[in-house]
């Protein structure tokens, strides 16, 4: 079962004074230190662009070799952006799209348009050699995707396109890959720092304070990386229904210890890291069914009950690195125990089944939905060196999952006291259902390339796995579904494949072309009449074809890609008699044409350009359910809530960004760096197209007596303005940043607030972008 909802003076307090005042303030010091890697120096310059190296196919390869898209946005960029969640990387990397329901971590993440239809991502995550998320399909893995605040993060790899030969199940609408800065074996650092921020509409600051430092404990053999990050989120939403300001604040905390020991051979990296996320409600207004306006004016929403939303993620890696001489064995193991806790305030959809009882109010009602999962993993793998023109991989994936979803739908009265006898025994608890579910994978690969000559090398790359899983409905009280447990299982193999020709043009040009599969694991069912049992897995074939190419000695990096994707047996959520269960639905297609490029007009002055054309759509009507109508023995319902030619949800046509950088010597050792980024994302869906018809089956053919049609929800396309700008030396950091410069009003994803007694649409809410916000940080490295 799915309740889940379809989806003074103080006041104002803008710091561009203190911005203004940093960035003119310019005092002395030494030189710019080469060694920080989150600062470029406007004193020593090149007129090349560097070379990018990225781990994509578990190797180190230069970003230009690679026959796959890939995009990587490293430690400078995140610190310009001052990025604290996943959202704020929206439009900086082609194909790339994130909805966020109001908060950190509750998020879904969608490339090339396989939007997450299901229960399961489409989309992996992985901290550096491991894979942190659900495979299966009772943790929500499609809105609650891993969203870490990335401090002391070198980078994040964003692999387009299926990756299911090295990274399996759930990528088969790509992976985000997040690298983190590796211990430091010979030099010594410490940094401490802090900032503020002013958000519009916010009644007070937001603050963050950060520490780190690398200590080499045995030089050139044993060092140990420290860090620390703490943000407070400030408010913007008010409430009309207690007239209550910035109610969705938050706190965001990282820590993270990794120590590394190297011996000629041998390397052994432990890390250990925890994160957290606690917010107070949801950044989300009120809107209008109808048009789309402000119910309540700018930035308003109205809840009854605050929607607290708390994540807590710890991680636990071990990876040992051998090398063999001929070759290297890795072995990566980790353990993650992940816990999520989110309220939904329901007051709308079921506070009226107060009046149903015969009380004279409507009452408040809110929705608990509780995650808690552990998860294993084990590879071991076998890797060539990279000193000849065959170069191959093989291993071994071990992964098992433990998780259990509670769910506790309450009734009360408006003012949140219980509801009065006899009244409170009877219908105070609508539903308390617990779903345990288990998840065990095993998998083999291998891949490899052959460079025939200097023009053409070939890759390719296999697959084969095989999960079982077990699961239980266990409802324990409540109104709304039978008391019982329903337990269920499944289990499945799964091939997946790749193959990866390349034509080298010359040093400056590689053409290439790649096909490849990837799938989403299927998984039993909730037994529901209605539904199937089991759900198979969904899977994709992606035809690729791409040019990457450095021009103008060095100074213009270009991406070229055009894709095709056949998605086949997408999973779909399905709604029967209230309860959520899941149906393989046909096929979907999505094409488009990505394009990314880096043009060094001096020295001093970068400018880039990348966009996307998506276009992802069904191909086929979502499989018809039939219901009885409970108005007669001759009346049924048939439900299709999705029609081919549907446009996938929340994946815009087009999308682009566009950013400059220029770094400048102020003297006296100091250097300077002034950035700016325009992004636009056109409009999107939020879902597809629902129809219900009731038909007479009393007649031969049957009568349609009564067709109802609902269209998605659609928000509108918007562009957003970033400028950031930094003085530094060799100890010192100031930035200043300001995010959405000229206050756009747009959405990240919409849903209605439908009364499930009396079926009145009483409102929609939709997350906004973050509203213009400034903000000056400061950072101290000794």
């Amino acid at each position: 079962m799915n309740i889940r909802q379809s989806n003074p003076a103080c006041r104002r307090m803008p710091l561009v004074v203190a911005i203004v005042a940093a960035l003119t303030w310019l005092p002395a010091g030494q030189a710019l230190a080469q060694d920080n890697p989150a600062v470029r120096s406007g004193a020593e310059t090149s007129d090349e662009l560097d070379t990018v190296v990225v781990t994509a196919n578990k190797r180190e390869e230069d970003i230009l070799e690679v026959p796959s898209s890939i995009s990587v946005i490293n430690e400078e960029q995140i610190e310009n952006l001052h990025a604290t969640q996943l959202s704020d990387f929206q439009a900086t990397v082609p194909g790339l799209y994130i909805n966020s329901d109001g908060s950190p971590g509750q998020v879904g993440v969608t490339l090339r348009g396989i939007s997450p239809l299901s229960s399961s991502a489409t989309v992996g995550t992985y901290v550096d050699e491991i894979p942190v998320g659900s495979s299966g399909l009772y943790q929500a893995a499609q809105v609650f995707m891993l969203d870490l605040l990335p401090y002391d993060i070198s980078r994040i790899e964003v692999l387009r396109g299926p990756q299911g030969t090295l990274y399996g199940a759930s990528t088969m609408g790509g992976l985000l890959k997040y690298v983190t800065v590796e211990p430091d074996l010979v030099n010594y650092d410490f940094r401490v720092g802090g900032g503020l921020s002013s958000v519009e509409n916010g009644d007070s600051l937001g603050w963050n304070y950060r520490l780190g430092a690398n200590l080499p404990l045995i030089q050139d053999s044993l060092a140990l990386r420290f860090s620390y990050a703490q943000n407070e989120i400030p408010g913007y939403i008010d409430n009309e229904v207690n007239g209550d300001e910035a109610i969705n604040g938050g706190k965001q905390t990282s820590i993270r210890a990794n120590l590394l020991w190297q011996t000629d051979n041998v390397s052994f990296d432990l890390l250990a890291m925890r994160q957290t996320i606690d917010s107070e409600n949801n950044a989300q207004v009120a809107l209008d069914p109808l048009t789309y306006e402000p119910l309540y004016g700018d930035l308003v929403n109205s809840v009854y009950v605050n929607e607290p939303f708390k994540k807590d993620v710890d991680l636990y890696a071990a990876t040992i690195d051998w090398d063999l001489g001929w070759g290297n064995f890795i072995s990566a193991t980790g353990y993650t125990d992940m816990t999520t806790r989110n309220r939904q305030d329901t007051t709308l959809l079921y506070g009226e089944f107060t009046q149903v009882l015969g009380l004279e109010d409507p009452g408040s009602s809110y929705f608990d939905t509780d995650f808690d999962f552990d998860k294993f993993t084990q590879e071991f793998r076998l890797a060539s060196k990279d000193d000849g023109p065959f170069d191959w991989m093989t291993g071994f994936f071990y992964t098992k999952e433990e998780g259990t979803q509670s769910q506790d739908l309450k009734l009360n009265q408006l003012d949140g006291m219980p509801l009065p006898p006899p009244f409170d025994e009877v219908a105070g608890t609508l539903a308390i259902l617990e779903i345990p579910s288990t998840y065990k994978e095993t998998a083999f690969f291998a891949n490899g390339g052959y460079r025939f000559n200097d023009l053409f090398k070939l890759s390719a790359g296999i697959r084969y796995a095989e999960n079982d899983q077990d699961f239980s409905q266990n409802v324990t009280a409540g109104l709304l579904l039978p008391i019982g447990e329903t337990p269920n299982s499944s289990s499945e193999g799964v091939f997946t494949w790749s193959l990866s020709p390349q034509f080298f043009l010359n040093d400056d040009n590689m053409l290439y072309a790649r096909i490849a599969t990837g799938y989403q694991p299927g998984g039993p069912n909730v037994i529901v009449t209605g539904l199937p049992p089991a759900v198979d897995s969904s899977t994709l074939t992606s035809y690729e074809m791409g040019l990457k190419s450095q021009l103008a000695d060095n100074r213009v990096i270009l991406e070229l890609t055009g894709f095709y994707i056949d998605w086949t047996d997408i999973q779909v959520a399905s709604v029967v008699d209230g309860i959520s269960g899941l149906v393989n639905a046909g096929k979907a297609t999505s094409q488009g044409i990505e394009f990314s490029s880096v043009f060094k007009v001096s020295e001093r002055f970068d400018l880039g350009l990348n966009g996307a054309y998506t276009d992802a759509v069904l191909d086929d009507d979502y499989p018809s359910i039939l219901i009885p109508d409970g108005a007669g023995p001759d009346t049924l319902v048939e439900i299709i809530s999705g029609q081919a030619g549907d446009r996938l949800p929340y994946v815009p046509k087009w999308s682009w960004s566009a950013t400059g950088d220029y770094y400048f010597p102020v003297g006296n050792g100091w250097t300077g760096h002034l950035g700016g980024a325009l992004r636009y994302i056109g409009d999107r869906d939020s879902g597809t197209t629902d129809t219900q018809n009731i038909y007479d089956t009393a007649t031969a053919p049957p009568t349609l007596l009564v067709s109802d049609v609902t269209d998605p929800l659609t928000l509108d396309s918007y562009w957003a303005l970033d400028l950031n700008a930094y003085f530094a030396n060799e100890n010192w950091t100031l930035r200043a940043y300001v995010k959405n410069a000229t206050d756009e009003r747009a959405y990240q994803s919409i849903s209605d607030i439908t009364s499930a007694v009396t079926g009145v649409t009483n409102k929609l809410i939709a997350a906004p972008i973050q509203p213009r916000t400034f903000g000056f940080e400061v950072d101290y490295r000794f």
